[in-house]
């Protein structure tokens, strides 16, 4: 038997966007028009399942499409009540071939172009508010409630970055941190110069997956026009 022909994105857009209503794919170029990865958010270890799917839906509100999961002693496992199918549209990546997956985590997202920047109340490097986002693509490493980002990601960061805090409380939840951080730094981006849309290459895979996420029966759609296509 000869294998499937693998279709191409702009293939199952063309045949996929038959099968959704106008109104709803204005909606996904709509969303696409806003999202960005200019931004990069990265979870390290996370064991609170609510705050991290609270931070995945924070993502997908603010425009933030990819996600990295840096999973040692601990796995993601999704709220869904909490994420409120977020994670769906949501372009994610896991690390957790290893023991110990941070190193490796922050070698492959810095090969990807980003500079690698940890939120820690314990630093007096840069405000949020201040923080340059001109200098290029930046992910943004949050850490688990209590311990904190780990020494790997403290000693390999390239900058930091603190919210302002006026109270006794040590730090804010993990996931309002993210919240905070990703509004403010989103509104700068979207007011800049920068040029922080999608690649069309991106837009075009994206606009593909979601359309399968969006049109009934999509997988037997595009079987059938692969069987047409040996």
């Amino acid at each position: 038997m000869f294998p499937f022909f693998i279709m191409e994105a702009q293939e199952i857009i063309k045949l996929l966007t038959n099968y959704v209503t106008e109104e709803r794919l204005l909606i996904l170029n709509k969303v696409l028009d806003e999202r960005t990865s200019y931004i990069s958010v990265v979870l390290e270890d996370i064991f609170q399942t609510h705050n991290a799917s609270a931070v995945l839906r924070s993502c997908d509100c603010f425009g933030i499409q990819n996600v990295n999961f840096i999973e040692n002693r601990y796995s993601y496992m999704e709220n869904k009540d909490v994420a409120m199918g977020s994670s769906q549209w949501l372009s994610i990546t896991r690390y957790n071939q290893k023991e110990n997956n941070t190193l490796d985590a922050i070698k492959a997202i810095r090969n990807a172009g980003y500079r690698i920047v940890a939120t820690t109340p314990h630093t007096n490097d840069v405000l949020i508010k201040d923080f340059d986002i001109t200098k290029g693509k930046f992910a943004l490493f949050f850490g688990s409630e209590k311990p904190g980002l780990s020494d790997i990601v403290m000693d390999n960061a390239d900058e930091f970055v603190r919210i302002p805090m006026y109270g006794f409380t040590e730090s804010f939840n993990i996931s309002v941190s993210a919240a905070l951080c990703l509004y403010e730094l989103t509104s700068k981006l979207r007011n800049s110069d920068i040029d922080w849309h999608l690649s069309q290459e991106e837009r075009t895979g994206l606009l593909a997956q979601w359309l399968k996420l969006s049109a009934r029966s999509a997988e037997g759609l595009i079987c059938e026009y692969e069987k047409r296509n040996i």
